[in-house]
């Protein structure tokens, strides 16, 4: 819609107009340089400087250390907000203020915002702001105009150079488990990954991490030494798990705060390590350094209560999430990620179970297919493709790479697909159709792979309203 105003044609857009208009920019481009990304968030008025800051890095388990760190800030009182990616169904689950995901109205606030200063900086010569950029300055827009005390961000992609890594004071870090990704950009160790997460340890505010793999561990610690940051290494020896009952784990840190355990709602053993990394935070922000409060003393809300029900209340979507009795959607998408998944899959798995499985092009799929072969869980493997993503991998080729892992699985000898039990249904509709319909009274289905397939199975759950 357009309006006439001073000689000046003023365009009024649609939430759909603005939201088609956003995911239109183009998503796996070149990033900008950080000098850009800090010129885009000062023509907007430096808004991620407005609030605590906690942000959190990592390979996997980001958004579960999220989800965590939310809901305890909610339960002590403390208006938050929280910025993750991506999405899987609505745009605006990348912004979320008090745990809800935004309104049209904020959205399309933050929407105008950011375009007049993307046009300011093209008119002054300088490149246009990339889709990351644009949906990172959106939520600190939102968040400082709907006055969140503090936000929970969680990268991008790597960490030096993300966007989300403009804030130069942040209030704490934490680094979740670390594996190789993105190796074209973030470099083909974990050393060199490490390095590039190890980006966003700021001097003086605390880092929280995974301290499992010992090559990465090596170079967190170094960073944080070299810039005067706090660290806290959680490892698996430092928890101890006190009951798992198959829907719910209870656990606890081997620490002197007053808060001896916590439950949280989880049928994966991974997801207590993202746990274990979350309270480790919330120690930290209840007791900084030199005992000065972190956030101007908003954090001292957070008493035992409050920690307990925020952990036990906490969701974080497709991670081994129940979307339908024995019905269960994974968005493990590299070789850790499906380690951490098969961990948790045997233990609910009481007999062979479906695989509904899809990934991009860019990821290990080889490494994934082996491992998920020789897991020996499936009775049925059906393989799909991602909708409308050009970086979806063919479920063709996703085929050949599964017979290839079961002819190695069985010492060469050569079996057909049928023999194996593979299944190609392109269309992802009809292949969760198709998985529903395979699975038995008592059996599990397992979809799992690219959080972009899980995306799509949660729309299909919508509409479809099985």
């Amino acid at each position: 819609m357009k309006q006439e105003k001073n000689n000046r044609v003023v365009i009024f857009l649609t939430y759909e107009e603005a939201a088609t208009c956003l995911l239109e920019l183009p998503r796996f481009t070149k990033k900008n340089e950080p000098s850009h990304t800090e010129e885009f968030m000062r023509l907007l008025g430096n808004p991620q400087d407005r609030f605590a800051y906690i942000h959190v890095a990592g390979s996997n388990g980001k958004g579960s250390v999220c989800a965590y760190l939310t809901q305890v800030l909610i339960e002590s009182g403390i208006r938050v907000g929280t910025f993750t990616s991506p999405h899987l169904v609505d745009l605006r689950e990348r912004f979320c203020l008090q745990g809800e995901m935004c309104s049209r109205q904020q959205f399309l606030f933050g929407f105008d915002k950011e375009q007049k200063a993307g046009e300011v900086m093209q008119a002054e010569g300088l490149p246009h702001p990339t889709f990351f950029e644009y949906v990172y300055a959106m939520a600190m827009v939102l968040f400082a105009r709907e006055g969140a005390a503090c936000a929970v961000v969680e990268t991008g992609l790597g960490g030096r150079l993300d966007a989300t890594n403009v804030r130069k004071n942040p209030t704490l870090t934490v680094i979740t488990s670390i594996s190789l990704e993105h190796t074209e950009i973030l470099g083909d160790t974990i050393g060199q990954i490490a390095a590039e997460k190890a980006g966003i340890i700021k001097p003086g505010a605390p880092v929280v991490f995974d301290g499992n793999d010992r090559e990465a561990s090596a170079v967190i610690r170094e960073r944080a030494k070299a810039v005067h940051a706090p660290a806290v290494e959680i490892t698996w020896e430092t928890i101890n798990i006190l009951l798992k009952t198959g829907k719910k784990i209870d656990f606890s840190l081997d620490s002197g705060y007053d808060v001896t355990s916590v439950e949280v709602s989880a049928t994966a053993p991974y997801q207590v390590m993202n746990g274990a990394l979350a309270l480790a935070a919330v120690n930290e922000l209840r007791d900084r350094q030199n005992g000065k409060p972190a956030g101007n003393g908003c954090f001292e809300r957070m008493d035992a209560d409050a920690v307990a029900r925020g952990f036990s209340r906490a969701f974080w979507p497709g991670r081994m999430e129940e979307v339908l009795p024995e019905v269960y959607l994974d968005g493990a998408h590299n070789v850790a990620g499906i380690l951490a998944f098969l961990e948790g899959a045997r233990e609910l798995a009481r007999e062979k179970a479906v695989l509904l499985f899809s990934m991009v092009q860019e990821k290990d799929y080889e490494k994934v297919a082996g491992l998920l072969w020789e897991a020996g869980l499936w009775e049925e493997i059906i393989l799909t493709e991602i909708p409308r993503n050009p970086r979806a991998l063919k479920p063709d080729c996703l085929q050949e790479v599964f017979v290839r892992a079961a002819r190695d699985a069985n010492k060469g000898t050569a079996r057909t697909a049928e023999q194996v039990r593979i299944r190609v249904i392109g269309n992802v509709g009809e292949a969760w159709k198709e998985a529903l319909a395979r699975k038995k009274q008592g059996q599990k289905l397992f979809c799992v792979g690219s959080l972009y397939l899980i995306g799509a199975l949660k729309q299909e759950v919508e509409d479809r309203r099985y």
